[in-house]
């Protein structure tokens, strides 16, 4: 069941790279080839800079991926970089044109953060999604009716018609999952988030049923770590492998009001290892169907309005 164990360090961008999907991945794809032809002339940070009138923290926003491009400035910096073929240098300026373009999820930008945009920009384009749940039912995974109630914790004076929308969103986000080619999802819940009854019985038992049919998905896999099995991370946190090999991978974890990205080789390779090391202890996705409904008949024993 195991995953690769990752991509290598020093892994450049190309042009010639598979389709890539959405605005995000597409800054990322330009960001890395930007900085790869950069290294390749010799030229620094401050002097890329100076040639586009804007500083060096700029340059680096854009060789991540962070910040939108001007196609004049993509133009001057392949000018710089000595990228003088012209079919080279379509292909970059049409992706920085098509990386200009709104997401689907740029229509609810009124009721989601900025951070979760950027990690819908990239979910969109993963190929595996390794992620441990510790706090709630994964957002891929809930149903509407957990999922609102999610919503509204900690939140009384959010209004319905926001709710409703935030709702939606989650609910689109999940067509992810039975896309025509869609990308393998790996979660690994911890199980206090089964026991932990924080909507009325009815709606919990409708999630952890959920959770059984998605199980059958091809694609998805989960299991439950349960009560006293050995764990470092004291919080969720995901693990995204893009489809094109010229992207590493990225871990995500999310915070309260924002989310750190983790792109480092090193700093990657800790939460690979811990979430092989809980994969390893947890419940096998073959048996959790009778570990959920054990936890369906403690909830139905000990009733709970919600």
């Amino acid at each position: 069941m195991g995953e690769p164990g990752g991509r290598e360090p020093g892994v450049t961008a190309r042009t010639d790279h598979p389709s890539p999907s959405g605005p995000t991945v597409l800054r990322m794809l330009i960001g890395a080839e930007l900085r790869r032809l950069r290294e390749a002339r010799g030229i620094n940070a401050w002097d890329a800079a100076h040639v586009i009138r804007a500083s060096q923290s700029k340059i680096s926003r854009m060789e991540l991926g962070r910040i939108g491009f001007k196609e004049r400035d993509v133009a001057d910096l392949l000018t710089l970089y000595g990228v003088t073929d012209e079919t080279e240098r379509e292909t970059l300026l049409a992706m920085t044109r098509q990386a200009s373009a709104p997401g689907w999820w740029h229509r609810y930008s009124d009721v989601i953060p900025p951070w979760l945009q950027t990690y819908v920009g990239l979910e969109e384009a993963v190929s595996v999604v390794r992620g441990f749940a510790a706090g709630y039912i994964p957002d891929l995974l809930q149903t509407r009716e957990y999922a609102s109630t999610v919503g509204k914790l900690g939140r009384e004076r959010i209004s319905q018609s926001d709710l409703e929308l935030q709702v939606d969103f989650k609910m689109r986000r999940q067509q992810l999952l039975r896309a025509p080619d869609p990308p393998r999802l790996w979660f690994v819940i911890d199980e206090a988030v089964l026991r932990r009854p924080i909507a009325n019985v009815e709606t919990m038992r409708a999630q952890l049923e959920h959770l059984i049919e998605v199980g059958h998905l091809s694609n998805v896999s989960i299991q439950i770590l349960p009560f006293g099995a050995p764990r470092r991370a004291n919080g969720s946190f995901s693990i995204l492998r893009f489809a094109q090999p010229s992207l590493p991978d990225v871990v995500h974890l999310e915070l309260l009001n924002q989310a750190l990205y983790l792109e480092k080789w090193a700093d990657v390779d800790i939460y690979r290892q811990e979430f092989n090391e809980l994969a390893a202890v947890a419940v096998a996705p073959a048996e959790i169907r009778h570990f959920i409904l054990e936890a369906i008949a403690e909830l139905s024993r000990t009733p709970r309005d919600g």
